[in-house]
């Protein structure tokens, strides 16, 4: 990849589609992650108000470290850039309190860390309103059309996706490139929702890299009869999640009343 020409390229892009869209800049969810620390310095480039927000939720003090940090160097690299903090774990407890209570703790797990990124998209969105901002999408190509690695109208409500179609390794590459944190950089990836340390890999069962090898194949044609040993343990992995999470990667199905009946 061309880390040079790619940028320049999404800079431009996004800049164009704020000036298209008659808003002042970008609102950017920061979590001290990788994909969230590039979108947002992608977006500093622009030179247009970019407003990175920290919403933590009973957060590891790793996580609030790295996104400090970030955050720190953004605003002193480019004057177009600042910060919000909202605390959401006040909130997010008083919701828990609220809702029933429900016995299959699987179940309610999930449903609670969806509910974080739920809650983050509620608050990036307001302060879009305030601002005129758009919301600036962190997913990259593996989880958002591959895995589906994400909350469906929780981080992947958002209004343009600047790296969407760059790979996990292609992200770290520019984000090399672009002069994020070597914190961030080093960190295992983690989407932070659970409260605990697990990892995005521990979560799914595969890594990036071997996702990206899995999406790969899959677009060349290849089955799961092609392949043996953790090859296909992953391929098999790949292709379920592929196939499950549909839902969050097209359109919402919409009811068309045939013409006779209307």
């Amino acid at each position: 990849m061309n880390t040079e020409k790619v940028s320049e390229y999404i800079i431009n892009w996004l800049k164009e589609y704020a000036t298209k869209a008659n808003v002042n800049g970008f609102v950017v969810g920061v979590s001290g992650g990788i994909d969230s620390a590039l979108t947002s310095t992608l977006c500093a480039k622009t030179g247009l108000k970019t407003l990175c927000v920290e919403m933590p939720i009973h957060q590891a003090a790793s996580q609030v470290s790295r996104a400090e940090e970030h955050i720190k160097q953004l605003k002193n690299r480019f004057e177009n850039v600042s910060e919000v903090r909202i605390d959401l774990t006040a909130t997010f407890e008083n919701f828990k309190s609220e809702v029933p209570v429900v016995e299959d703790t699987a179940k309610v797990d999930l449903s609670l860390a969806n509910t974080r990124a739920r809650l983050r998209m509620t608050s990036l969105y307001y302060l879009a309103g305030i601002h005129g901002l758009l919301v600036a999408g962190t997913g990259n190509k593996v989880e958002d059309f591959g895995v589906g690695f994400y909350t469906k109208y929780g981080d992947g409500g958002v209004d343009l996706s600047p790296i969407a179609d760059l790979m996990k390794s292609e992200v770290y590459e520019l984000a090399a490139y672009l002069g994020v944190p070597n914190s961030i950089q080093k960190a295992a990836p983690t989407d932070g929702l659970f409260g605990d340390s697990r990892t995005d890999e521990d979560q799914i069962g595969a890594s990036y890299d071997e996702l990206e090898w899995a999406m790969k194949k899959q677009n060349e044609g290849k089955t799961a009869d092609e392949f043996s040993g953790r090859n296909l343990e992953v391929f098999k992995i790949y292709t379920r999640l592929n196939r499950i999470n549909q839902h969050k990667m097209v359109p919402i199905p919409v009811c068309e009343i045939p013409d006779g009946l209307q």
